[in-house]
């Protein structure tokens, strides 16, 4: 971070609280109980991404190019909800308001690269789907585990290196006015809107932020699906279109998941009571990651073949045991 410092003059002095204050739920009635459906959403969460990592893991079968992508967005589901749930919970159900000046912005950092990783895991999977019905000959030659896995490791390192320019830039921000957050965590747009100094490289980054973390991978979502369907129009009978599109439920659910409530939030934002905004942008964070491992385990065959047979080997395993211990 001193590099940003640096590179402004040795002179130069920002002013850093102490502290920030988050005050997101404070304002909102009853939100007690909203809390305790954040511990069930979590737990469910935490549960369902794992066993969706162990049935991958675990069964060969599953270990193909598509299913590495589902893997690490079970595993950026899993780490996204920690990281933003158990703090949440700590700040406003404990009363933890007072957020330190470094814990806020490394809050932000893995807030922030997690939810950037849930989109870009989207577009991953996307055009697997692409490639898959346009290509199908093609696919195993386009898509495969060098592939998949060099493009999420380019998807973590650009999600990683964006959230560091942004927390460099806050970095540089002076704070001689109030230092309360009205956000349920320590959003980026509310931190820099805080500054007293220029916030213009900031404003840039929260532009470009939007752009590239979710209007550009939602333009690039519709338009695969828009070549998808017409691919499938070319198909010749109605069944092998149903056969098909179907491969594509489980992941249309997601991207549904994620975008419609950030989508109705933002295009009626200047109608909605600001209460409903917090909490409808703090169920578009939390909401996904338990949602995702249900659609996969409910929707894609392989997955439920696979958790069928899991449980059937260790149910089978059970049985000889105790047949030995009666013996």
């Amino acid at each position: 971070m001193n590099l940003f410092n640096s590179a402004l003059g040795k002179n130069i002095t920002f002013v850093r609280p102490a502290y920030f204050i988050i005050s997101g739920f404070s304002a909102i009635p009853n939100i007690k109980y909203y809390y305790v459906f954040l511990c069930f959403v979590y737990i469910v969460s935490a549960l369902g991404n794992t066993v969706v990592m162990a049935v991958i893991y675990l069964d060969c079968n599953l270990r193909t190019p598509k299913y590495i992508a589902v893997f690490n967005l079970a595993f950026v589901d899993l780490l996204g909800s920690s990281a933003l749930v158990p703090k949440l919970l700590d700040i406003f159900l404990f009363n933890h308001r007072y957020i330190s000046y470094n814990d806020c912005l490394t809050f932000f950092f893995f807030s922030y690269t997690f939810l950037s990783m849930q989109v870009f895991n989207l577009i991953a999977l996307s055009y697997d789907r692409l490639i898959a019905i346009m290509h199908p000959l093609h696919y195993h030659a386009k898509v495969n585990h060098r592939f998949m896995l060099s493009l999420i490791a380019s998807f973590w390192l650009f999600a990683i290196t964006v959230d560091v320019v942004a927390v460099g830039l806050l970095t540089r921000l002076s704070f001689c006015r109030s230092v309360v957050i009205n956000s349920y965590f320590c959003d980026h747009g509310q931190i820099y809107r805080l500054a007293c100094n220029d916030n213009t490289p900031s404003y840039i980054l929260a532009v470009l932020l939007i752009a590239l973390i979710s209007m550009c991978p939602l333009a690039f979502i519709v338009l695969t699906y828009l070549c998808i369907g017409y691919a499938l129009s070319k198909v010749a009978t109605a069944q092998e279109r149903y056969k098909a599109f179907k491969t594509c439920t489980a992941h249309l659910s997601l991207v549904a998941i994620y975008f419609i409530p950030l989508l109705v939030t933002f295009t009626m934002s200047s109608g909605i009571h600001p209460n409903a905004r917090i909490i409808n942008l703090s169920l578009a964070s939390v909401f996904p990651p338990m949602l995702n491992p249900i659609i996969y385990v409910l929707q894609t065959q392989e997955i439920k073949v696979s958790v069928k047979k899991i449980l059937k080997v260790r149910i089978e395993a059970k049985v000889k045991v105790n047949k030995v211990i009666i013996k």
